[in-house]
């Protein structure tokens, strides 16, 4: 394709400008004023403009402004991120000065903050034709308890699965077909996606990202033009802003403490450098024996940062960001449960007591030869992430409405993935001893003693045979993204590049131990003698065996160009645009570890995306909006097979349509939306990581072409009852199908697997005399565990409590909470998910039932200091 030159794209530009509108002359009024906060501080860079003209300036670093206005009826609009938007009409006569002094809150519920993501300019959620949730810092710091799933499940049309620990969070979207993860759902942090490509492996992207108190707020975005932005988002966008320097100090410290061995530390301290230069820095230490105690602790830490210049009068900012990670935690896959009648709950082990997990530092210092030398496993490290990011920032106001937005992002991370499987892929349940040893050929004699002590197995203890999956996946990017917008009229005009290129390893040993059925599992030693006479051993401290069953090698590298227009007319909002997108991809995989054959291939596609959103407002309340998206996305490289050696199969993008129809009313009291939304999916790639049915004992990835629709419906209320007290909810019901499924044609019609029709959350909040509480209930619905909906899993509840008491100390603004908070109150024992590994073939009518419950209870008490 012959490329435009840039003196064409700068006619292509002007003739774009031109055809849209002719400024018009008026006489004008001069307003000035000062915008604080409601805490009566100073806030620098509000924007303040006059609605349906181009129009509009900044606050300066002592929040004072000065804006010409037409002459007229005029309405002014004051916003900034995560602030109620204040709007005001004024008449405005020739030659007259006005002063105006405006303090923005963030206590109404008029759903008038200011958001940025998935649009070219930041509005307000009412404003916004998609549906948007906001989640503001301190409702984040109530919510984070075990991991990104505490905060993602309160969100509608999110089901969110964090039964595994602290990473890994599995997350489905409108019944969108996924093996989890944020494979529809990008996770950005200001701006650029954690990781823009999914399936160079099948990490989740929020093992390079851990959240702290630097965190301003988190958007999530779904439909419309969220298409067009990013990694291209399908589903939607989560978003993350961390909160950056201003003419104010605040510094914060909080002390965290939870039952299960858990110590935290979190900070942040920002504020100015000098007139112009501003910073801000958080992090956090953590050390935890839990949250399921196995003899495996964890501990890490993050520490994150900004610094923030003005300059051109205010004109311009340039903000570098930084990251240093160094943690590692423990993941909980699915293990045995008991099984009564479809009522599955945590078994007791051969010790008596209740098993919570099969996870045990007794398997952390196998070690076995391949190939490439002797390999010791990392086991006990769990899943560790080293490394870090740095990224650039830099935005201009031009003259004549004309702004530039550039970032840029270099990310390097040293990552495993290390994790305790959920059986030994035949049995994968508990077995008495007399079974473990005939299935495996082995004498009935044989003797079998606890690697710790010596002692012989009671006649009664249960063996539980497992598998340890060591995974390797070092990752680095590139990514930026710029684009230009000019404001004409009514008209807000983007046109943008992004581009990032990504490589991942996927590097797997695995390796098979025997232990008894118990809680932190005791390694069991098998020795016997055979028919010759001859002494053998079968496990040694429990290890049987061990190899490394890959080596891989992916890299895509992908650049997308996109335009839109966002249109203001008076009462009516129409946002158009579109995206395309051109991936590229490079595959190398060894056949055979160590035997230095490879299948190596290029693949290549593009896509494209077209959005349309409007909006329409019916009064100062009450808003309709609209929107259809044909979006795309491009399938997982670690899903393309070989035809013939060299010859990678097809790679095409799959075609996403979306709909949405919906309302957003907001008052001061209420604020309320509702939404009707239709999800169609066709030709999806979907990976599933099963036990290997050829090779028993080690597992595969298995590609399924799959074909889904969702329609369904979600309602959201905020209600104030009375001053300090609120009332709370939303409510997601998701009619989903498959229409496709290759290979398993009887599957069409089926649910699809892990997500429910069915969910929602009910709170309510109350804060008044520094005395503030937070109760709530997460509800999941029934789900199937599979595909083929053999297995149906119970619906359950989370509740959560938090509370605190603010105590003042010393000068005015330094005070520090006392606070507790109950993740899992009631200690509901609800199955998350079966198993994946065995897929359809799993039953539900067993002894036993391979599956995932939710984290048992946990308290926390944290003190936290202002400053």
């Amino acid at each position: 394709m012959k490329p435009i030159k840039p003196n064409h794209l700068k006619n292509f530009i002007t003739l774009f400008v031109f055809f849209f509108s002719l400024n018009s002359l008026m006489g004008q009024g001069t307003l000035s004023g000062v915008v604080t906060g409601d805490d009566g501080e100073p806030m620098i860079g509000v924007s303040v403009y006059v609605k349906g003209t181009t129009t509009g300036t900044s606050t300066d670093l002592d929040g004072k402004y000065s804006l010409k206005v037409p002459a007229g009826n005029q309405t002014i609009a004051y916003s900034y991120v995560g602030f109620s938007t204040y709007e005001m009409s004024m008449v405005v006569e020739e030659g007259i000065s006005y002063t105006q002094d405006i303090a923005l809150g963030t206590n109404d519920l008029s759903l008038s903050e200011v958001v940025v993501t998935g649009s070219f300019s930041g509005r307000s959620q009412k404003e916004s034709p998609m549906s948007i949730t906001l989640l503001n810092a301190r409702q984040l710091q109530q919510l984070s308890s075990n991991s990104q799933a505490d905060i993602l499940r309160t969100i509608p049309g999110i089901t969110a699965e964090g039964g595994g620990g602290e990473v890994a969070t599995n997350v489905f979207v409108r019944g969108m077909p996924s093996g989890g993860q944020y494979q529809f759902t990008p996770l950005q942090v200001d701006g650029l996606p954690v990781l823009s490509t999914f399936g160079l492996n099948s990490s989740a992207h929020d093992v390079y990202f851990r959240n702290d108190l630097g965190l301003r707020n988190l958007e999530f975005v779904r439909g419309g033009s969220s298409t067009l932005f990013g990694a291209g988002s399908v589903a939607g966008i989560v978003n993350y802003t961390s909160i950056t320097g201003s003419a104010n100090m605040d510094n914060k410290v909080q002390l965290e403490w939870a039952n299960g061995g858990r110590l935290k530390t979190d900070f942040l301290s920002s504020g100015p450098i000098n007139d112009n230069l501003f910073y801000a820095f958080s992090g956090m230490y953590r050390y935890d024996d839990g949250p399921l105690e196995t003899g495996l602790p964890t501990r890490g830490y993050q520490v994150r940062g900004n610094l923030k210049k003005l300059f051109n009068d205010g004109n311009s900012s340039f903000t570098v960001y930084g990251q240093l990670i160094d943690d590692n935690v423990q993941f909980y896959l699915p293990y045995p449960l008991a099984n009564d009648n479809g009522q599955r709950e945590r078994p007791t082990g051969n010790d008596g007591e209740t098993i919570y997990t099969m996870l045990t530092g007794q398997a952390k210092d196998f070690s076995f030869d391949t190939p490439f030398g002797r390999f010791k496993s990392p086991i006990g490290e769990g899943v560790t992430t080293k490394g870090g990011y740095a990224m650039a920032s830099l935005k201009h106001a031009f003259g004549n409405d004309w702004q530039l937005s550039a970032k840029a992002k270099a990310a390097s991370y040293d990552h495993w993935f290390n994790l305790f499987l959920d059986g030994d892929g035949t049995h994968n349940v508990p077995e008495t001893q007399a079974s473990y040893l005939t299935d495996r050929g082995l004498p009935s004699n044989a003797i079998l003693t606890y690697a710790d002590n010596g002692a012989t197995l009671g006649n009664n203890d249960l063996l539980f045979q497992n598998r340890i999956l060591d995974r390797q996946r070092p990752m680095e990017e590139l990514v930026g993204e710029t684009y230009i917008t000019k404001s004409i009229g009514s008209h807000n005009i983007s046109i943008g590049t992004f581009a990032a290129n990504t490589k991942a390893q996927d590097n797997n040993w695995i390796s098979n131990f025997v232990g008894d059925f118990s809680s932190a599992s005791r390694m069991v030693n098998i020795a016997y003698t055979d028919t010759s006479g001859v002494d053998q051993v079968f496990s040694t401290d429990g290890f049987i065996s061990g190899n490394q069953t890959s080596n891989r090698y992916h890299e895509s590298s992908k650049i997308a160009f996109f335009a839109g227009d966002e249109i203001q007319l008076d009462n009516l909002s129409i946002d158009v645009g579109l995206r395309w997108e051109r991936a590229n991809g490079i595959i190398s995989r060894e056949t055979g570890v160590g035997s230095n054959t490879f299948q190596k291939g290029t693949v290549s596609t593009d896509g494209f995306a077209v959005a349309l959103a409007g909006l329409y407002k019916v009064n100062t309340s009450m808003n309709l909006y609209a929107n259809f998206s044909r979006g795309y996305f491009f399938p997982q490289l670690r899903s393309v097979s070989f035809s013939t050696p060299g010859n990678p199969q097809s790679y095409e993008p799959e075609s996403v349509l979306q709909g949405e129809l919906g309302a957003k009313y907001g008052t001061n009291k209420l604020a309320a939306t509702a939404a009707l939304f239709f999800v169609s999916l066709d030709d999806r790639r979907n990976v599933d990581f099963i036990n290997d049915p050829n090779n028993p004992g080690n597992v595969i990835e298995e590609v399924k072409i799959q074909s889904t629709r969702t329609v369904g419906a979600e309602i959201t209320v905020n209600y104030n009852v009375t001053k300090g007290l609120n009332l709370y909810g939303n409510f997601t019901f998701q009619d989903h199908e498959f229409t496709k499924v290759e290979g398993n044609e009887e599957q069409v019609g089926n649910k699809l697997r892990r997500q429910p029709n069915v969910m929602g959350m009910a709170g309510v909040s109350y804060e008044n005399s520094g005395f503030d509480a937070n109760l709530s209930s997460n509800f999941m619905g029934k789900k199937f565990a599979n595909d083929g909906n053999t297995v149906e899993l119970d619906g359950f509840n989370i509740v959560r409590l938090d509370a605190g008491y603010t105590i003042g100390l010393g000068k005015a603004g330094e005070s520090v909470r006392l606070g507790v908070s109950v993740f899992n109150l009631l200690d509901a024992a609800g199955v998350t998910e079966g198993s994946p590994r065995q897929g359809d073939a799993q039953t539900g009518s067993s002894e036993f039932f391979v599956g995932r419950p939710i984290l048992p209870r946990r308290l926390f008490i944290r003190a936290s200091f202002n400053f």
